[in-house]
């Protein structure tokens, strides 16, 4: 299936000189959530996998339905000031500015076994400021799982010892 077809670029958004993948358009569409999820999912089927960390916002659209095909739990990453409970966090740097991720302390034990999911990587900020978590917690991270790769930021380089996987990649604006 050819996903980037499916996919719609929203140029200049949020800022200007950025053209935003808009994965909505993959979520409405029955036949193609179902493949995206599938294949998400395919890698890590006979993996043992404890729990899934969804990062916010759309990670979490993704997470559930792939934690169900694993048999796993989901742990939310969110941002500042969004979970209710105890917390741990990490402040990284995005293209927009600082930001805050924040985990439940006791969401992940240690040992456990991690599927990280989300939607797109670009810098590596906010996947790295959710793996620095993980391993807080003692987690260990099995693989990470995404939709979209934005190759020519640079942020994939950094996570190649986690098992990334990711369905579609940019290698140009």
């Amino acid at each position: 299936m050819n996903l980037k077809s499916k996919i719609r670029e929203i140029p200049n958004w949020p800022i200007k000189d950025v053209n935003f993948k808009d994965i909505t358009t993959l979520l409405q569409d029955k036949k193609v959530f179902r493949y995206v999820i599938d294949e998400m999912a395919k890698p890590f089927l006979n993996k043992k996998i404890d729990k899934i960390v969804a990062i916010d916002a759309r990670g979490f659209i993704l997470a559930s339905p792939i934690a169900y095909k694993l048999n796993t739990g989901v742990c939310l990453v969110r941002k500042k000031g969004k979970l209710p409970y105890k917390t741990i966090s990490a402040t990284y740097m995005k293209e927009y500015g600082p930001d805050t991720l924040t985990i439940h302390k006791d969401t992940i034990k240690p040992g456990e076994k991690v599927l990280v999911v989300d939607d797109l990587l670009a810098t590596g900020g906010t996947l790295g400021a959710a793996v620095k978590l993980i391993e807080k917690l003692g987690g260990k991270i099995q693989g990470i799982s995404l939709i979209i790769d934005l190759q020519f930021l640079g942020g994939s380089q950094k996570f190649k010892k986690y098992n990334l996987h990711y369905l579609v990649s940019y290698d140009k604006e």
